[in-house]
């Protein structure tokens, strides 16, 4: 016998009630990993693969390395917030988070952060090969044990957090390569240097919601912006030299060094700005410049690669 029309458009809007459900929850699991700050990872992460092989890239081993890396960087970000979810509930930008929010409970977010973690470093071990998985254990503890506490303590904490931001262009060279080299260091100096700049400009545009929840930044700190400026300066002139060390160490060719060299003027043009006015629209104009710097520079360098080989 057929059912009641009434019986089936319970049990469909039911269902309908249930999938809506699972997806908020899926999103917020989602938002938990920070896409985009994950695909820059592995952007960068790509250009250190693509940039460290020898002729053609093992494209196979270079998808093997992103799933891996990815499920790692988003594991260690969402683990982040676990840590961070009080300090995120005090802050405007930050309250609507999964976690502060209350739509996920803490222990989803531990449980999920620490198995797409541990997922990721197992992954990396078996295709990656074991060095790249070294390297991005490296990454996920100094992220997760000294940057992360060290922001409620000191200042420092910016060039601490620079270092993990600095590793993920050498996790795809070694995984290209099975080893290390000057080149893959100097990759890693380009991300530390560019990192610096770029978090004082934001921490400089949101100084005040970091102040609330207690997170000292150097902004937070310098109220005036004087001590701001030097660090941002110093950087962008390092950045300016080290962006044309490729070139010198026979990754990238002349095309890529005039580009580097035009790039690092503007930014330091832009950190100078920032530095003299000390103006929260210097701060935008050169956390917009580190936007543009970084992807057009890693374009510029794969466009006007070096071709290589074992024998060279």
């Amino acid at each position: 016998m057929r059912p009641p029309t009434g019986t089936w458009a319970g049990e469909l809007t039911r269902i309908h009630r249930w999938a809506a459900a699972a997806c908020r929850r899926g999103r917020d699991f989602l938002a938990l990993t920070k896409p985009r700050v994950v695909l820059m990872v592995l952007v960068t992460t790509s250009a250190g693969f693509y940039l460290g092989s020898w002729g053609v890239p093992d494209w196979f081993r270079l998808l093997q390395t992103l799933i891996g890396t990815a499920l790692a960087a988003g594991g260690t970000i969402a683990l982040n917030q676990y840590l961070e979810r009080d300090v995120d509930a005090r802050m405007e930008r930050t309250r609507l988070r999964p976690l502060p929010s209350g739509r996920l409970r803490p222990t989803e977010g531990l449980a999920f952060g620490a198995a797409i973690t541990g997922g990721g470093l197992l992954y990396l071990m078996l295709t990656g090969g074991p060095l790249s998985a070294l390297v991005t254990a490296v990454t996920v503890g100094s992220y997760l044990f000294a940057y992360t506490p060290l922001k409620r303590k000191s200042p420092l904490s910016t060039v601490v957090g620079a270092i993990p931001g600095a590793l993920p262009p050498m996790i795809g060279w070694v995984a290209a390569r099975d080893g290390f080299g000057l080149e893959a260091w100097v990759l890693s100096a380009i991300l530390f240097f560019w990192q610096i700049p770029h978090s004082l400009a934001i921490a400089s545009l949101y100084r005040d919601d970091y102040a609330r929840a207690n997170i000292r930044f150097l902004p937070v700190v310098d109220r005036d912006g004087r001590g701001t400026g030097r660090p941002i300066v110093s950087n962008c002139f390092a950045l300016l030299i080290v962006g044309l060390m490729p070139t010198l160490t026979g990754v990238a060719g002349s095309v890529y060094f005039f580009g580097a060299l035009a790039l690092g003027v503007a930014f330091l043009g832009c950190g100078i700005d920032l530095a003299i006015s000390r103006s929260a629209g210097a701060a935008r104009r050169l956390l917009l410049a580190s936007l543009v710097y970084l992807p057009v520079l890693l374009t510029l360098m794969t466009l006007d690669k070096v071709p290589s080989s074992p024998w060279s």
